[in-house]
């Protein structure tokens, strides 16, 4: 197991540093530069000398060779710079607000799971019934439907049907009031989580229907086992390998597209922050957070690996 960590560990190391180059890349590629976006249209005011100091505080006269061999000096001893519009470091800025972004992806997920499993099994039970058919079509739905629609339906049923709006812009963290800050999250979660409940409802449901046809379960009926118990500890543990692997993806993609949901529910997490970034040329917040949500990306692959081997005893890293 320890050298199947450490491999995967040094596999990740390219990875990072592909992402890093991208990332510094494509940044400085967007017309424009963070005195511009910092001064706005009195940028244009400023005489050749000014403009060259500014350059020269913010490091943009550098080389851009020179210029990322620093930032990933200082990233690899866990430096990721400061941000120009904030003027804080890039590290103090993520653990504020990724903690948000972090909750919001796990509630997430933890709605979809505890909605997507139980349907996706009862649908394949139920396989060609009225109720699988309201399964395909429930999910059908969710992967149809983008998120910011859902949210704004929520909003919309909630502030006109229900007369009760989000409460926006007074976000409370979970340590300060834990009651508020779930009723603050929880309709942020459902909207993120919806689409994911549909991957989940039909991931589980093809899976089961495939699990449910083998030998082993045929046999297991043949002995006269009960049907609850065949499904639950013979045929289900099998059927969660191909859900195992789709929470461990879409975990990585939530907690980097959580942006449009952040945005929409006024919720300071880690996504809206990078979009503004972006939007400031705020470089080295940008990098910083990229290669943070990054690395969380890939943590969470190896995660799920080490889990394949908790749900299906016959998967083994020790060799």
């Amino acid at each position: 197991m320890r050298r199947y960590l450490l491999q995967r560990l040094f596999a990740f190391l390219p990875i990072l540093i592909g992402v890093s180059l991208l990332v510094f890349t494509a940044i400085r590629l967007i017309p424009g530069d963070v005195i511009t976006a910092t001064l706005g249209t009195e940028a244009g005011m400023l005489t050749d000398a000014q403009r060259e100091s500014l350059r020269s505080y913010y490091g943009l006269d550098r080389p851009v060779v020179e210029q990322y061999a620093r930032w990933a000096a200082g990233a690899v001893t866990g430096d990721l710079g400061v941000s120009t519009r904030h003027g804080k470091p890039v590290t103090d800025l993520i653990g504020d607000r990724f903690p948000v972004t972090l909750q919001l992806a796990l509630m997430a997920v933890t709605l979809a799971l505890l909605v997507g499993i139980p349907l996706g099994i009862l649908a394949a039970v139920r396989h060609n019934t009225v109720f699988d058919l309201f399964v395909r079509m429930l999910a059908l739905a969710g992967l149809v439907m983008p998120g910011f629609l859902v949210g704004t339906l929520i909003i919309y049923l909630l502030s006109t049907v229900f007369g009760v709006l989000p409460n926006a812009g007074n976000f409370v963290r979970f340590n300060e009031d834990p009651g508020l800050n779930l009723r603050q999250m929880i309709f942020p979660a459902i909207t993120l989580g919806f689409a994911f409940s549909a991957s989940v409802m039909r991931m589980t449901r093809s899976s089961m229907l495939e699990v449910l046809g083998d030998d082993y379960v045929r046999t297991a009926r043949g002995k006269g086992l009960r049907e609850r118990r065949v499904i639950t500890q013979h045929a289900l543990r099998n059927a969660l390998i191909p859900v195992v692997t789709l929470v461990g993806v879409e975990m990585g993609y939530l907690l980097g597209g959580t942006f449009i949901i952040e945005t929409l529910f006024s919720l300071p997490g880690l996504g809206r922050l990078l979009v503004n970034a972006i939007s400031q040329r705020d470089y080295a917040l940008v990098q910083g957070a990229t290669l943070f949500i990054a690395s969380v990306f890939v943590l969470i692959n190896l995660l799920v690996d080490l889990v394949y081997a908790a749900v299906d005893p016959r998967i083994s890293y020790d060799r």
